[in-house]
């Protein structure tokens, strides 16, 4: 598909990973509606963000959370936006690598990882392999379409799409 001129509409995703992840899946199709997708750094400063944005009926926002579960830090930053034009969806999983089917590199699940213990740290020391983004390049590569992923993410971002897509 020929790749449109990008839309005011953007989807806003916490970080580079999640923006890898989003355009190995669905890349083809964003290019092909101009929807652009944005690594914002982690989720803090959302509300920051989506002020500064400005969104409006013709500039909707769509936003993608990690652990976006009742109780998170997550959950409390998304409750306090409450803008028409702006639509913010969620997976259950602390980091979006855990959205990817841990089949894939030959898991049958994700190692537990203890509290206190970084995730991706601790994923990368069960696994054996010393530097994140070295795992992270190997995880990536194996996915090759939304049945890779838990449905979950695949549902959020089909709806935050869908949403983007509408402002025209």
């Amino acid at each position: 598909p020929t790749a449109k001129m990008a839309k005011a509409s953007r989807i806003l995703v916490e970080g580079i990973h999640d923006a890898e992840l989003v355009e190995k899946v669905w890349g083809d199709d964003l290019r092909s509606e101009g929807i652009v997708v944005q690594p914002i750094d982690g989720a803090d400063d959302l509300r920051e963000v989506v002020a500064a944005f400005g969104p409006r009926p013709s500039r909707k926002l769509g936003v993608l959370l990690d652990h976006l579960v009742a109780d998170t830090k997550e959950s409390r930053i998304a409750s306090g936006i409450d803008h028409p034009d702006v639509l913010i969806r969620g997976h259950r999983f602390i980091d979006i690598w855990a959205a990817v089917n841990p089949k894939l590199i030959g898991l049958d699940a994700w190692p537990d990882i203890p509290r206190g213990t970084p995730w991706k740290d601790g994923i990368c020391r069960a696994v054996g392999i010393d530097e994140s983004w070295r795992f992270w390049k190997l995880l990536l590569s194996k996915v090759t379409s939304y049945k890779d992923l838990d449905p979950s993410l695949v549902g959020a971002v089909e709806e935050l799409i869908d949403f983007v897509y509408e402002a025209g």
